[in-house]
């Protein structure tokens, strides 16, 4: 069979089931329903068997081994569709079961409500009370309710870890951990030293960063900086930065429209994404998923958002994240073959997002989009520089304790995992653990479940949205040591037509070469949030 017609008739049902499963989990991370969840678990079982034909596998990797395709973007296919086949040639039983399990751990979650004092508390509700609590023994209660969903989850998640690292282990890989990262086109001995090289530089700048935190948020609550604990912070893991120092973020949003404005900026630098937000679900309701995601339904331009708005900092940078996906998936180019209309890694699109919901952080970009005053902005411009300083260095030391966790629990996930958590968090986050505490709280994580090995994608999108910024600031005038992002078109031009426009055409560590000029390098995020600024 010729291969372009091969990829034809393997294109069409991709693009059939995908529509069919997206819009399952869609209406299931909507209504949280049982009925629903099942749907989508046999949507997603159907288009895994896709990849698990032993024939299919063997003709596309002959193709690609025999270098006969003179065309570039079938020579990029055929290696995507031999990455996307070689991580699925497992027993089709093993496969059915991974699947049903990790759809059965997902409704736990997103069905899951913590309850306190006989009261259930919705997800606003809960960082409501991290943010503005004094009462310390209320924050526990809080934060020890929040964990339950560990031990409801923990043993189907162990399950699910083992079923992982048995396919990966019939496929002739260590286990799942090194299947996943090879499978994705990322190399394990460079990415543990990107971050390693990460934690030394981080390592000192965010302990005393953390001192000075623990002695504001220690004193609010009238305890000493020695009595701070995980609940006394103001998320659960302690992965965002705290309201702390001169400026609230949370009251520059208190009242406002965050998906009008969001709206507006993405308009005013030429993506608008009102059609995205007419198609999303954006507000708390009960049994919808507590979280946010953003969907491709199509790769056509059916596009949406799942999110739980609140009127605060984080679900501003929230919106400018999830936005920052959609219009990755918008832009690409929708004449480029199905395979290849889509981003090039996990880590790309990750950097879209976090460029812009930096934004919410970014004083300049509040003066335009929130209409301050120059001279407001002047007063708040250094408590804004330590915000997002801030909020950088408290993201890296917490993806430290993900991606070197991760790496354990695959490794032997027979061992006390419940001492190994707080073993991490202790070292990279240096954040005390509960006396006496041996429950699964690393279950309470949910992406351990739903984006297993993930999370270090998370980091090297900070790394390439510092490379982008740098990228940008050398090609666009820069007003007052800062780049204007508000309104300027270019910006919007380049990511739109530079950035997101060749979808899948390269690797993604080529794609970063391509569109920044230079391969990918962690010095720009150190330039940007590390070094002590002026």
């Amino acid at each position: 069979m010729e291969f372009s017609r091969f990829v034809e008739k393997h294109s069409a049902r991709v693009d059939s089931l995908e529509r069919a499963g997206s819009l399952a989990y869609w209406e299931a991370a909507r209504s949280g329903s049982n009925d629903d969840f099942r749907k989508y678990a046999e949507a997603h079982m159907e288009l895994e068997k896709i990849y698990t034909n032993r024939e299919e596998f063997e003709y596309v990797r002959n193709i690609r081994e025999n270098g006969d395709l003179k065309d570039n973007k079938l020579k990029r296919i055929a290696d995507l569709l031999y990455l996307s086949y070689k991580g699925n040639q497992m027993d089709p039983v093993l496969l059915k079961k991974i699947v049903e399990l990790s759809s059965e751990v997902e409704k736990k979650f997103g069905t899951f409500r913590p309850v306190v004092d006989g009261v259930e508390l919705a997800p606003g509700e809960v960082m409501k009370v991290f943010k503005t609590s004094t009462d310390s023994e209320y924050r526990r209660k809080v934060w020890e309710a929040g964990k339950k969903v560990g031990p409801r989850v923990v043993c189907d998640l162990l399950k699910l870890v083992r079923a992982r690292n048995e396919a990966a282990r019939a496929i002739g890989y260590r286990d799942y951990y090194e299947m996943s990262l090879t499978l994705s086109e990322q190399d394990e001995e460079k990415l543990s030293k990107v971050f390693a090289e990460l934690e030394e530089l981080t390592r000192e700048p965010y302990l005393r960063l953390k001192g000075e935190i623990d002695g504001e948020l220690s004193a609010r609550y009238g305890i000493t900086p020695e009595e701070m604990r995980p609940w006394h912070y103001h998320d659960p893991f302690f992965q965002e930065a705290p309201a702390v120092g001169e400026i609230d973020l949370d009251m520059y949003y208190k009242g406002k429209d965050l998906a009008a404005i969001a709206a507006g900026f993405y308009a005013g630098i030429g993506m608008p994404v009102e059609d995205i937000l007419s198609r999303s679900d954006l507000y708390e309701r009960e049994g919808k998923n507590p979280h946010a995601f953003c969907t491709d339904i199509d790769r056509q331009g059916d596009i949406r958002i799942l999110a739980n708005i609140i009127d605060n900092a984080n679900w501003m940078d929230t919106m400018l994240h999830e936005l920052g996906h959609a219009v990755y998936d918008k832009y690409i180019d929708r004449e480029l073959p199905f395979l290849l209309r889509r981003f090039p890694h996990l880590c790309t699109t990750e950097a879209s997002a976090m460029f812009f919901g930096r934004l919410s952080h970014d004083s300049l970009w509040m003066k335009d989009a929130l209409g301050l005053s120059d001279g407001e902005v002047e007063k708040i411009r250094p408590a804004f520089q330590r915000s997002r300083r801030l909020k950088q260095l408290i993201f890296a030391r917490w993806v430290q304790v993900m991606f070197n966790f991760e790496k354990e629990l695959y490794r032997d996930p027979e061992q006390d995992l419940n001492s190994l958590w707080w073993d991490m968090v202790e070292k990279y986050q240096f954040v005390k653990r509960p006396e006496g505490r041996d429950e699964p709280d690393y279950a309470s994580k949910i992406h351990i479940t739903s984006s297993p090995v993930y999370y270090h994608n998370y980091m090297l999108g900070e790394l390439i949205a510092s490379q982008f910024y740098h990228h940008i600031s050398d090609v666009f005038l820069e007003q007052e040591g800062e780049i204007r992002i508000y309104g300027n078109r270019a910006v919007g031009e380049y990511f739109r037509n530079t950035v997101f426009r060749p979808g899948a055409l390269y690797p993604w560590m080529e794609h970063i070469r391509v569109v920044t000029g230079e391969p990918l390098s962690a010095r720009y995020f150190v330039e940007q949030f590390v070094v002590e600024q002026d």
